[in-house]
């Protein structure tokens, strides 16, 4: 399988091309992805402090007006992420992915500053605004950051840099989650208790601002809107060579033959691929496959955690005095096994088996889950201490969260970023991202409900959903690590799937070995014509 400095490369590659500079840009941008699962994270438990629940008067109100508020601060901001994440393709059409970058950082400080304004005399209205707007700046960054750092990576690595944005959302996500239980411990109920975790979002936010405004533009943008003496400084820049090395040479002919193809075949403009999306059906078919990634990704269940644990370790038996140290464990699972993902799977193992892995693993886990509280049910018979069952339960629960997460969690992310040709690609993500704010919507506006109604059936639905997943992707997902994206349409166009990846390397070998020796032959050719001028009188 190898390790972290294990390369798959697609054709020889000089080591300078793996430099300091293509990280970097990387971790400016996935801080972006650290803002998102900050906010994502803290907000679940942030609410069910006392304090705040004082602060807004909402120790007055039964549960199931307490649910509506939760789930009204949570699903505004995702409504807000779903229409953000439309606007960027509009965005990213005319100003490029790095002020795309810079845009969603303001609008998302705009937002949580307006959050932080919240308090007793002013209500819960000014939240509100501001979760939305934090939200449309969320829309933007988790829309664009995949495109940049696809767009930006060789294809060695893609699976890796593009795991970053992955891997800033569980930092962030751990971060959110333990906050809460800092504040809980160390602070008084106050409004300043409550008021920190969401203070914190300025943070990451910042961050990403600064950085985009030294980031470079990507080249692929540049190239696409015929702005070539930037796009070649700014390639060499990422890639640490000179115009003239084989290596540009060639990357930049593929840019280019995939250019020309899509003036042919879509044409080039803010309508265009519109017009062509509806005359080309392996493209919608491509489209319709990227969104459905996400419909199975939130249908495991992990966006009702990730926004809801505190019910979710009740709804196990875990006592109300250590839901947060629980959540926390969870968040630091999530993290370590994301880093592992990032390092050692994303690019050895493919991103094919992944989600196979985890479809199977992820619904053995939820349907024992699942049974044990149909059989013990824990809420109506509550115990002092965990039982041996309880415990094993708990188990479960975490080994799902740790094969979950370097399985579905990131990895859809990574499959979106590629599968799409570079005329359609902001299209198509806008599109792909808002499907995965949409299904993320409705997980957080009815998980409370679904868990008042169905109580251990939320498990075995989640259980189901993910067994169908691993036959979604076992006969409709190919394996994208290591193809070029200029070359992954062609994948779509080999049978079975499950071999694509392997014929289509074994075709791209075959012609870079053409390419080659063409221009061997080529430079050869010159050199004789240049000695027979020179022996001329």
């Amino acid at each position: 399988m190898g390790g972290i400095l294990h390369l798959v490369e697609d054709r020889p590659t000089p080591p300078s091309v793996y430099n300091w500079r293509v990280y970097v840009l990387a971790l400016i941008a996935s801080c972006g992805s650290n803002m998102i699962g900050y906010t994502s994270a803290f907000i679940g438990t942030t609410v069910t402090l006392t304090s705040f629940k004082e602060e807004f008067g909402l120790v007055n109100m039964s549960k199931a007006d307490r649910d509506l508020i939760s789930e009204n601060i949570v699903s505004l901001f995702i409504a807000g992420a779903f229409f953000g994440a439309l606007l960027t393709y509009g965005l990213s059409h005319w100003i490029g992915r790095k002020w795309c970058l810079a845009i969603s950082s303001a609008m998302f400080s705009l937002g949580a500053g307006l959050q932080c304004g919240a308090n007793h005399a002013r209500g819960l209205g000014i939240l509100y605004a501001g979760r939305v707007l934090s939200g449309l700046g969320t829309g933007i960054a988790s829309n664009i950051i995949p495109i940049y750092l696809s767009e930006l990576s060789p294809p060695a690595i893609r699976g890796r840099l593009v795991g970053l944005y992955e891997l800033g959302w569980q930092i962030g996500g751990l971060v959110g989650f333990w906050i809460n239980y800092g504040v809980e411990q160390h602070i008084a109920p106050s409004h300043k208790q409550w008021l920190i975790p969401f203070a914190i979002q300025l943070i990451p936010a910042g961050m990403l601002f600064m950085g985009s405004l030294w980031i470079r533009e990507s080249p692929r943008w540049l190239f696409l809107h015929d702005e070539r003496k930037q796009a070649m400084e700014n390639l060499c820049w990422i890639r640490q060579l000179t115009a003239s090395d084989l290596y540009i040479t060639e990357e930049v002919a593929a840019i280019d033959q995939a250019h020309e193809e899509q003036k042919a075949i879509v044409g080039l403009g803010f309508w265009k691929p519109f017009q062509a999306l509806s005359k080309r059906p392996n493209m919608m078919w491509r489209l319709f496959l990227g969104c459905m990634l996400f419909f199975w990704q939130n249908g495991s269940g992990i966006n009702a955690i990730n926004y809801y644990s505190p019910t979710i370790f009740t709804s196990i038996g875990v006592a109300d005095d250590t839901v947060s140290v629980m959540t926390g464990i969870f968040g630091v699972v999530k993290a370590v096994m994301t880093f592992v993902w990032l390092l050692f799977l994303v690019d050895q193992l493919g991103r094919r088996k992944l989600l196979l892995i985890g479809a199977v693993t992820g619904s053995i886990c939820m349907w024992v889950i699942g049974a044990y509280i149909y059989v013990v049910d824990p809420t109506e018979n509550p115990s002092e201490s965990l039982t041996g069952s309880g415990i094993a339960a708990i188990f479960f629960f975490y080994l799902w969260t740790a094969v979950y997460t370097p399985t579905w969690n990131g990895t859809p992310w990574v499959i979106n970023s590629e599968f799409f040709d570079p005329n359609f690609r902001s299209l198509a993500q806008a599109c792909t991202t808002a499907s995965n704010w949409l299904f993320n919507f409705l997980v957080s506006r009815f998980t409370e409900q679904m868990f008042a109604t169905m109580g251990y059936g939320v498990y075995f639905f989640f259980a189901s959903l993910s067994f169908l997943a691993f036959f979604f992707a076992f006969f409709l997902i190919p394996e994208t690590s290591g193809i070029p994206l200029e070359k992954v349409e062609r994948l779509f166009k080999m049978k079975p799937i499950w071999h694509a990846n392997k014929k289509l390397k074994a075709e791209l070998a075959a012609e870079e070995e053409q390419f080659r020796f063409d221009v061997k032959d080529g430079a050869a050719v010159h050199r004789e014509n240049q000695d027979s001028s020179s022996d001329e009188p």
